[in-house]
């Protein structure tokens, strides 16, 4: 743990505890963050869907060494703090998530995020008092360490198949008790069970923008009640439409217009 770790730590805690929302942009290599920071972005998440992308694999197929070696990609492109999507913990059992918390504190951190997704079809969450104790054993695994991380804890029901509100709604309560700092619900259906949700915790609540119809302004967020604002897999979907429509253009109509439209990446490269 470096004192820059700490810092990084101390300031991703007070984006949640300051006035306002705020949104936390999803890089997938060091190139975007660069980007991002650019931008003005206050902090940065990393995206399970996107780190699989990078590898040319679906979200959910990468290992726990080739998700900790992108972060400590990203880590190292930034100056502001990274929260990494570490899904499921890369395990089923409590301690098996206790550990990736600790190996992902190691890359540099300043959070992360575990979800009670199986990754299983046939039972695609964790049951509630399994999903309670992996929650759990993330949070001692986060207070742990000598700098405050900030763990997220994720409800899967609307993202898995099952849009039930009120065991969503269960979840996070249990998660909040269980000491998470913040609480993030992906794919929420419309502002009123944002607001469901938002009003039923104390704790920050995350929402992920990036549907189509389910995505809604920073200013309705702010107003139901959200904190932080997540893109998810957006940003680098945004970033291979691109290359699509390019390369398209060459293949099939052999002309390059598409270089008129490029920005000068080398500008946010510098350091």
């Amino acid at each position: 743990m470096t004192a820059t770790q700490a810092s990084k730590a101390a300031a991703f805690q007070a984006l949640h505890r300051d006035p306002g929302t705020f949104v936390i942009a999803n890089a997938w290599d060091g190139g975007s963050v660069r980007v991002l920071q650019a931008l003005g972005f206050s902090a940065i998440a990393t995206s399970s869907g996107a780190a699989a992308g990078v590898l040319g694999r679906l979200d959910g197929k990468i290992t726990r060494d080739e998700a900790l070696s992108q972060v400590r990609t990203i880590v190292a492109a930034t100056d502001l703090p990274v929260s990494a999507d570490l899904e499921k913990g890369f395990g089923d059992t409590p301690e098996i998530v206790a550990e990736t918390v600790r190996l992902a504190a190691d890359c540099g951190l300043a959070g992360c995020s575990i979800e009670d997704a199986t990754g299983q079809s046939d039972r695609p969450l964790f049951d509630f008092g399994l999903a309670v104790e992996r929650v759990a054993a993330a949070v001692h695994a986060a207070r742990s360490l000598p700098f405050p991380f900030t763990l997220t804890a994720r409800s899967e029901n609307f993202l898995r198949g099952n849009p039930n509100l009120d065991d969503t709604i269960k979840r996070l309560q249990a998660f909040e008790k269980a000491g998470a700092d913040a609480l993030f619900a992906p794919l929420l259906p419309d502002l009123a069970a944002v607001r469901a949700v938002c009003s039923a915790v104390s704790k920050p609540v995350n929402f992920m923008v990036g549907v189509p119809g389910k995505s809604f302004s920073v200013a309705e967020l702010a107003a139901a009640g959200v904190k932080r604002i997540s893109l998810a897999t957006s940003l680098f979907r945004a970033a291979m439409t691109g290359l699509h429509e390019a390369a398209r253009e060459v293949r099939e109509q052999g002309t390059f217009t598409y270089l008129d439209r490029l920005i000068d990446v080398n500008k946010f490269m510098r350091r």
